[in-house]
């Protein structure tokens, strides 16, 4: 479905007045992950902003690299410890589910340049399902682990080491 200038501008604002901590303020897992949501949700604005094909690949690179080193850092940390902790298993299964589809699209994305057909396409449906991805883990599942006796604190050290580990294998060297 088609969306308005006037819709996308809205929704931006409403998405930018619901703020995260500002990186470093904390280690705790759920403010990192806020953190990282806000700023993807912002690539996806300024992707959408674009009329550059130059700078929309350098956006969709940046979306892609974010999301990649964000999906693995909840499969390999947080999933497992929501599971223990919550036992949620259907919300974390569906959110496996989730990050599978926005794998794929990444994949596509990234095998692709800006103004081969689809291309914009592919990417905003990217944002929608990661959007919709951000809300359910945001009203659903951080709740959920907020009231758990779980160490976000520890749990968000171990996920912001990974981060930085991940960030610079998939990081692109000088030949790329």
């Amino acid at each position: 479905m088609a969306t308005t200038a006037k819709t996308k501008a809205a929704q931006a604002a409403g998405r930018k007045s619901r703020s995260a901590p500002p990186l470093g303020a904390s280690t705790d897992a759920i403010a990192l992950l806020e953190a990282d949501h806000r700023q993807v949700d912002a690539y996806f604005d300024d992707f959408e902003a674009s009329a550059d094909d130059r700078e929309k690949k350098l956006i969709a690179d940046r979306i892609c690299l974010a999301l990649k080193v964000h999906t693995q850092i909840e499969e390999e940390l947080l999933y497992p410890a929501a599971r223990e902790e919550t036992g949620d298993d259907d919300l974390l299964d569906e959110a496996q589910v989730e990050h599978a589809g926005a794998k794929t699209l990444i994949v596509q994305i990234e095998a692709m340049r800006p103004g081969q057909p689809l291309y914009d396409a592919k990417v905003k449906v990217l944002g929608e399902q990661v959007r919709h991805h951000i809300e359910e883990e945001e009203s659903e599942l951080f709740p959920e682990l907020r009231d758990t006796d779980i160490d976000l604190d520890a749990l968000g050290a171990k996920l912001a080491t990974r981060k930085a580990e991940l960030m610079a294998s998939f990081a692109p060297t000088a030949n790329d």
